[in-house]
């Protein structure tokens, strides 16, 4: 199979396995961090095909919605790949994209490092942030119930990966928990440039909250 007709396949396996997800987590926000990952892509030397696949990929069965199994997303990946013909080198790089782009609590050690990956990490953080993230930081925390603010509960910063995994902090907390620590995990030039722009969107969100929550002019 080329490489066109592997990606396109890929695409609508995606678009069929994720249709009812959670919107942070859905279609929309794999397209958007593939996006992200042809652009940073422009200005490195790396395998396109493991990239696209990767950003593709990347959260197939979110293992936050799978009762914390991380097992799911790197199976689902392999069986779809290896039911495509694609090659074992290929599919083992994916598998460890897979594997190595989640936060954690930010304490994880990467276990696998490439430029594919760094360049599918960073397109992933990048939708974790700025406006985008702001939305899928809210959203989710609707989804799970979560209050958005509460000012007794101060953001537990430093946390373990099994800390990170079972908080049910409010939202404002993440930004200072993962979305606020993100530019400075960025990999590559690229990601880093954009980076601190959609970083500087949130301290402004953040300024703002406060001044309404409070009740400010």
């Amino acid at each position: 199979m080329s490489n066109p007709d592997l990606i396109n396949k890929t695409i609508l396996f995606v678009k069929e396995k994720l249709a009812n997800a959670e919107g942070g987590h859905d279609w929309f926000h794999i397209q958007r961090v593939y996006k992200n990952a042809l652009l940073i892509a422009k200005g490195e030397t790396c395998d396109e095909t493991v990239v696209k696949l990767g950003a593709l990929l990347h959260d197939i069965a979110d293992s936050k919605f799978h009762d914390g199994d991380e097992t799911v997303g790197p199976k689902v990946a392999r069986e779809f790949l290896e039911g495509q013909g694609t090659s074992e080198d290929v599919i083992a790089h994916v598998i460890q994209i897979i594997n190595n782009i989640s936060f954690k609590g930010g304490n994880n050690e990467k276990e696998f490092s490439s430029i594919e990956l760094d360049i599918v990490q960073d397109a992933d953080r990048l939708d974790a942030i700025g406006a985008i993230g702001i939305a899928r930081a809210f959203n989710y925390g609707g989804f799970k119930n979560r209050p958005m603010h509460n000012p007794e509960i101060a953001p537990k910063l430093h946390m373990t990966k099994e800390e990170y995994k079972s908080s049910v902090a409010p939202t404002i907390n993440h930004f200072y928990e993962k979305l606020l620590l993100l530019k400075d995990k960025m990999n590559t030039p690229t990601g880093k440039e954009i980076a601190k722009k959609r970083h500087d969107y949130m301290q402004g969100f953040l300024s703002q909250f406060y001044t309404e929550w409070d009740g400010e002019l």
